[in-house]
């Protein structure tokens, strides 16, 4: 059977829009007893890369959440929500990002996601082990919610990658560290999906991010909200929206091999709004390949042809989150001298090209840039 996508046009964020809007694309599919039985815990996992107000664009609208919630409890009552975010508390974040206030109406509890502990996958085709949040992992099913967004590291983030959240605040950055590798960073990402295996995909498409996401990038009105239970078919489909080749984005490959999903429109069925009504051909996202660093090791040929983050000084603030959150061992970006009263500086011979910094950076500081000669040997 193929793979099918609900699109959905969505021209705004008004409660009751928002509402019969995601009713239209869940009813496309079969209605959410489709995908969730009665009595089951299930935990829905938005993408909050960090607390903060819905306008900036980072993580889906609350009002999304409060619609794929309301019909999940007509089968459930056991709903639980969370995400843990590289930045901060759950709580925290949850309520800056304007989810606690609903979640409290709707009677649905936080779940765990700051202790967590270790899983094995035996069956696995690539990564065998994972720390993940004890919320994730004593659930029997999750709801993955993720915003259309750019993203430094992977072209693109969306249904695939919202998994990554449910593992446990910093231990992210040791999969950085264990994965520096972009495509085996992706495969692990495919494993992470392949283990939890969400239920259901929902994507925020109203307001998608473009240019420098995840965090720091402009909006750009799509006005969809895309459902399935393929996650590989459903961000390839809201890629063909921002006129993205599928392949360029490193976990298609690994999601069709290893049995995710797929991205070949031949085995897609969409259904709902005709596709070509959404495409944006000049959308804000770097069209061409993911290619990992050059494997001249950390040398000099690396740092003249790879891809990496370049600090704007007038924009930063010395807040140090780009240090904080640097994987690397030493430290990639660091304070000069110590002082932590001007920007910080890169030492692009230990830089990893995680993008943790660009990723992270609340003031758009950081982003991501290709050297000259890189760009004639066609590295973006």
């Amino acid at each position: 059977m193929k793979s099918q996508v609900a699109l959905v046009r969505c021209n705004g964020y008004e409660e009751q829009r928002v509402a019969e809007a995601v009713a239209r694309g869940m009813g496309l599919l079969g209605g959410m007893p489709a995908f969730l039985r009665p009595e089951e815990r299930i935990v829905l996992k938005p993408n909050i890369l960090v607390g903060d107000a819905p306008e900036k664009l980072i993580s889906p609208h609350p009002l999304v959440f409060k619609a794929v919630a309301g019909l999940a409890r007509v089968v459930t009552p056991n709903l639980s929500y969370g995400d843990s975010s590289a930045v901060g508390r759950p709580a925290g974040n949850m309520r800056r990002a304007g989810y606690a206030e609903l979640a409290r109406e709707l009677g649905i509890p936080l779940a765990d996601f700051e202790g967590g502990r270790q899983v094995q996958f035996k069956d696995s085709p690539f990564v065998k082990r994972f720390t993940l949040a004890n919320g994730a992992v004593d659930a029997d099913g999750l709801i993955s919610i993720s915003k259309l967004k750019t993203h430094g590291l992977m072209r693109f983030t969306g249904a695939v990658k919202n998994q990554f959240g449910c593992v446990p605040g910093m231990l992210k950055a040791e999969c950085h560290i264990t994965q520096p590798n972009v495509l085996d960073f992706a495969g692990m990402l495919v494993c992470l999906s392949l283990y939890l295996r969400p239920r259901l995909y929902v994507m925020d498409a109203v307001t998608a991010m473009q240019g420098n996401g995840p965090r720091a990038g402009s909006a750009k009105r799509m006005n969809a909200l895309l459902f399935s239970a393929d996650p590989v078919a459903l961000d390839a489909t809201a890629c063909r929206m921002i006129d993205l080749d599928p392949a360029f984005v490193p976990t298609m490959g690994p999601g069709r091999d290893w049995g995710l999903g797929t991205f070949d429109p031949a085995e897609i069925e969409l259904l709902g709004d005709p596709l070509d009504t959404f495409i944006q051909k000049d959308f804000d996202v770097v069209r061409a390949p993911v290619r990992p660093a050059s494997s001249a090791g950390r040398g000099l040929v690396r740092n003249l042809i790879s891809p990496r983050p370049v600090m704007d000084e007038t924009r930063c603030k010395s807040c140090g989150t780009c240090v904080t959150h640097c994987p690397a061992s030493p430290k990639a970006i660091a304070w000069r001298d110590g002082d932590q009263k001007t920007p910080p500086i890169y030492h692009y011979g230990r830089c990893i090209r995680c993008f943790c910094c660009q990723e992270l950076c609340p003031k758009a500081a950081i982003s991501v840039t290709t050297p000259l000669l890189g760009r004639l040997f066609g590295r973006q």
